[in-house]
């Protein structure tokens, strides 16, 4: 069996290059300053100041600017080569319970200020954004909160007061999950986020928490299960879909990270969102949940990272 790192795209730049051009250029390249896909022609034997042929470098003849596929992406103006970037993004998505920035900085041979900088990155391209309600006529959503890590400036103590809290929709159908970073577990910080991101036609499931009880007032219907009574299975009405994607993005955030800043939570929630949205067994590999990763970084060039990150078109 072919090992899947002597694909010519996570070996040379050049290959990475026109891998990026398929990805991002389906239609042919378009020019990122004037948005003109006629008159754009190649520039090959360009070097640059230190001798070396800047790969894939385009001319717009409308604009008369050049141009690479790195342009307007998470990759523009960044001195690690694409094909290591690609070699990172096969990492983060072939591994079920993520990657630490330890660990690519050993495997890919960066520094481990490096391997956290694209880790994140690449997080920030798995993050949906606005997307369509989930559920609808018909559907199921299960909903469940859990608690991780602890909150800037909190004390640790018994119970989870200390902890941040996170909100979590499952698909039962899609098998899609949404993941929310929240202020707290009332009704006030659950319920206009379930209702934002769930059809009205939708029948929710949940466990026996007060803040879900009105949800039978904005959805067809709600069944729930009481824990505290060992009640886990009524029929169709449980969480345990819910509580399966639990199970690893907790083992993968205790196992592999650790440790996770209150500032960063929203990115890996996102990282884990999207592999358990893009699984093997739906029919996507792990080169095609690469592949859409790549797709996520269109649009999305950070030009700083800290918890507040600016993204700009």
């Amino acid at each position: 069996m072919r090992s899947v790192f002597k694909e010519p795209y996570l070996q040379g730049e050049a290959a990475a290059f026109k891998a990026l051009e398929a990805i991002v250029w389906r239609d042919g390249p378009v020019c990122p300053h004037c948005g003109c896909m006629g008159r754009i022609a190649p520039l090959n034997g360009v070097k640059d100041k230190k001798g070396r042929e800047r790969l894939g470098l385009k001319k717009c003849y409308d604009c008369r600017r050049q141009f690479t596929v790195r342009k307007g992406t998470l990759f523009e103006d960044s001195p690690i080569p694409l094909h290591v970037w690609f070699q990172a993004a096969y990492l983060m998505c072939s591994s079920k319970k993520g990657i630490s920035s330890n660990q690519l900085h050993r495997t890919l041979g960066v520094t481990l200020q490096t391997a956290w900088f694209m880790s994140h990155r690449l997080r920030e391209a798995m993050r949906a954004g606005s997307l369509a309600p989930m559920g609808g006529v018909g559907s199921t959503v299960e909903a469940d909160e859990t608690f991780i890590g602890r909150k800037e400036g909190s004390i640790k103590r018994r119970g989870h007061g200390h902890k941040n809290a996170v909100l979590s929709l499952v698909d039962r159908e899609s098998k899609q999950v949404r993941s929310f970073h929240v202020d707290g577990t009332s009704a006030a910080d659950i319920v206009p986020i379930i209702k934002a991101n769930v059809a009205k036609e939708t029948a929710m499931m949940t466990d026996e928490g007060g803040h879900y009880f009105t949800l039978g007032e904005h959805f067809a219907s709600h069944g729930s299960v009481s824990h505290k009574a060992d009640e886990y299975v009524r029929g169709d009405v449980h969480t345990n879909t819910v509580e399966n994607f639990y199970s690893v993005f907790k083992r993968g955030m205790k196992g592999v990270y650790q440790h996770c800043s209150e500032a960063h939570l929203h990115r890996y929630l996102a990282e884990f969102d999207f592999r358990y949205s893009n699984r093997v067994r739906l029919g996507v590999n792990d080169e095609q949940r690469t592949e859409r990763v790549l797709r996520g970084i269109v649009g999305k060039r950070l030009t700083y990272l800290d918890s507040s990150v600016s993204v700009a078109g």
